[in-house]
């Protein structure tokens, strides 16, 4: 048996897996769905790796409020 696919799965698993797809969501809106999944993994990549930095000096630091000056 060869995986030649993705995830170990055959050529076989991965049609069966793209036509119900199709038949759940309908060809028109695949490719929109593909494209919104893959902005959604880069972003998380992207947020893993900002994370993974050590934060800069004031980084973590929440802005404080100004304090409102008293009048005489």
């Amino acid at each position: 048996m060869s995986t030649l696919g993705l995830f170990g799965l055959g050529s076989t698993e991965m049609v069966v897996i793209f036509g119900l797809a199709v038949l759940l969501f309908g060809a028109a809106k695949l490719p929109q769905l593909a494209r919104s999944m893959g902005k959604s993994i880069n972003e998380f990549k992207k947020g893993m790796s900002e994370g993974a930095k050590e934060p800069e000096s004031g980084a973590g630091e929440t802005p404080k409020a100004p304090v409102p000056e008293k009048k005489d």
